[in-house]
C-alpha cells in the first residue's frame, strides 16, 4: 500500500504539472494577442495624433507576464538552456547524475523563490494589519500595498504576483521533471506543443 500510494502522489504532481502546463499554454497565447493589439493600437492612434498614454506601460507589464509564463512552461518542456561541455564527455551513468542535479537545482531554486516572495510580499503581517497596506507599510517599511503604477494607476502586487505564480509553477514542473528524470513515473509528452527532437536543450 505505501508504494502504490506513493506512485500515485507522483502521478498527481505529473498531471498537475501537465494541467498547469496546459493553462498556460493558453495564458501565453491570450497575452500573445493582447500584447499584439496592444502594439497596433499605440501605432495607429500615435499616427492619428491621438496617442493613448496607457498602453506603453501595459504593453510592458504583458511583455513582464509573457516572460515569467513563458520561462515556466520551458522548464517543463525542457527548453531551458544547459552548458553541455563537461556533460556530452560524461558516459551515459554519468550523464543521467548530472541531469537528475541540474533539474534538482531547478525545483531548489524554486523553493527559495517561494520562500523569498513569502517574505517579500509578507500575506501573514498583512493578515494581521487587518489587509490596511498602510499599517503594513508603517510597521515594517514594506510599501509594495500602497504603490501604484504610473499611467495604469493600478495596484502593484496585483501585477507583481507573476513573480509568485512563477515561483510556484516552476517547482511544480522541476519536480515533475525530477520524477521522470529518476524514472519513477513513466515520461509523458506534452499536450498541445510540436516539438521535434532538435527543440530540446536540457
Amino acid at each position: 500500500m505505501p508504494a502504490t500510494r506513493a506512485f500515485s502522489v507522483r502521478r498527481m504532481v505529473v498531471r498537475a504539472s501537465s494541467a498547469l502546463l496546459a493553462v498556460e499554454r493558453l495564458a501565453l497565447m491570450g497575452l500573445m494577442y493582447l500584447l499584439t493589439g496592444l502594439i497596433l493600437v499605440n501605432v495607429v492612434t500615435r499616427y492619428s495624433h491621438f496617442p493613448i498614454y496607457w498602453i506603453d506601460e501595459s504593453a510592458v507589464y504583458c511583455v513582464v507576464w509573457l516572460t515569467f509564463i513563458g520561462a515556466s512552461a520551458m522548464t517543463r518542456l525542457r527548453l531551458d538552456f544547459a552548458v553541455t561541455m563537461l556533460t556530452e564527455r560524461l558516459s551515459p551513468q554519468h550523464q543521467k547524475i548530472a541531469k537528475v542535479i541540474s533539474t534538482g537545482l531547478v525545483v531548489v531554486f524554486g523553493a527559495a523563490l517561494i520562500v523569498t516572495c513569502v517574505l517579500w510580499m509578507d500575506p501573514i503581517g498583512l493578515a494581521r494589519a487587518g489587509f490596511d497596506g498602510r499599517k503594513l507599510a508603517a510597521e515594517t517599511f514594506n510599501f509594495l500595498y500602497t504603490e501604484r503604477t504610473q499611467t495604469l494607476n493600478w495596484p502593484t502586487w496585483v501585477l507583481y504576483l507573476t513573480l509568485p505564480i512563477f515561483a510556484v509553477s516552476m517547482t511544480i514542473h522541476g519536480i515533475a521533471n525530477l520524477l521522470e528524470d529518476l524514472e519513477l513515473v513513466p515520461r509523458t509528452q506534452p499536450k498541445g506543443f510540436q516539438l521535434s527532437e532538435l527543440d530540446g536543450v536540457n
